[in-house]
């Protein structure tokens, strides 16, 4: 690809000095000021064990989805007892690490509760090998715990079959990087931009251009944009997932990404729709609310009621939002149990009313819980 075209922004003469209206986007920041005060409010009345929990369900929620974004299905009761295990919360039986699941909780805990802390070449080289603790993507061995070298040639975004692919966007030169990457980091750790949130959405974008290393560019990108976010709210404790709200509108990401990567200096297409983005993604957060809130309640309605770590760990389950219908058989695979223990943990709970029989049709009877008004 010839350089002297100009195709992208970091080519531009006067990159990386960012434009934007400041006066478009004051609606919007209004928006997002009101809605992380009313969270936080709401969030205050919870009281600290219901709090922490809360956090555990949006760090769950942030570490799978920012995952997803890249195709990447992790384990969910994986990573929220990694979550669990760093934030000290207490959710019964715990399961098994996963060296692999570990290092991406590292990350985004290591850029939310350490914000205060400098951002540096040494601590995203800490994040990228924590992301590929075998120094493979998949088959292919990277460099980890470095910038990209470019032996293989120019960084490229592309898709599409093998010889019919499509090139989406293409990265500075390996050999810019030393320099791009400073920039990027002074700007990160010193300068102050007109409102902090701006800040954020600026961050994720200039990031992902540079585009720095081999493979996890886009779950680093996203862990700077949320510990710019942590810094702006002056908070640890995360209440809402702005990457959840990405994976939701995905295809709009990826297109407002390129078309942005593709145009001028003036950036305020982008910071509107991320600020967009955001409002939705805290408005969102009254789901991860009301799932503490019913928890809650439900292990106070059941407190005298002795349960195996089974059918604690299924009940929670089903308090996070189920996907699909639980029937005796996928309770046996997710307690590892034989079908005869999945059987007598399910009719304990229909004999002392804790579940019911799901009016939904099928093949296979399948179970919900019983709603208490």
């Amino acid at each position: 690809m010839n350089s002297g075209n100009k195709n992208y922004i970091w080519q531009q003469t006067e990159w990386p000095h960012w434009r934007y209206e400041a006066q478009r986007l004051t609606g919007l920041l209004v928006q997002v000021h009101h809605a992380q005060g009313y969270l936080l409010g709401r969030m205050h009345d919870l009281g600290l064990g219901l709090r922490d929990q809360a956090t555990l369900q949006a760090l769950t929620e942030d570490v799978l989805k920012t995952s997803e974004i890249e195709g990447e299905l992790l384990n969910p009761d994986t990573v929220r007892s990694s979550i669990a295990r760093r934030l000290g919360v207490e959710i019964g039986a715990l399961a098994p690490t996963d060296r692999h699941v570990d290092g991406i909780v590292d990350m985004v805990l290591d850029a939310t509760t350490h914000f205060d802390q400098p951002l540096t070449t040494t601590r995203l080289f800490g994040w990228h090998a924590a992301l590929f603790p075998t120094g493979y993507s998949g088959l292919t061995k990277i460099h980890t715990g470095g910038w990209r070298d470019d032996a293989s040639g120019p960084m490229q975004v592309v898709s599409g079959p093998i010889g019919r692919q499509k090139v989406h966007f293409e990265a500075p030169p390996a050999h810019r990087l030393e320099a791009e990457m400073s920039d990027f980091l002074l700007w990160f750790n010193v300068h102050q931009e007109s409102d902090p949130v701006v800040k954020a959405g600026l961050a994720h974008l200039w990031f992902v251009t540079i585009h720095p290393f081999d493979d996890g560019n886009g779950r680093i990108a996203r862990a700077v944009g949320d510990m710019a976010l942590a810094r702006a709210e002056q908070s640890t404790q995360r209440f809402y997932s702005l990457s959840a709200q990405i994976q939701q509108e995905r295809k709009d990401y990826y297109d407002m990404l390129e078309r942005t990567q593709k145009g001028t200096l003036d950036v305020t297409d982008w910071l509107e729709w991320f600020l967009g983005c955001l409002v939705r993604a805290i408005q969102g957060a009254e789901n991860i609310l009301s799932i503490v809130l019913t928890k809650a309640r439900f292990w106070q309605r059941w407190a005298s009621t002795p349960f195996n770590d089974r059918q604690i760990k299924l009940l929670n389950r089903l308090l996070d939002g189920f996907d699909g219908k639980l029937t005796s058989s996928k309770w046996a695979v997710i307690a590892k149990c034989s079908p005869d223990s999945a059987l007598r943990d399910i009719t304990d709970l229909l004999d002392r009313g804790v579940l019911m029989k799901s009016d939904a049709g099928g093949r296979s009877t399948s179970y919900e819980l019983k709603q208490f008004n």
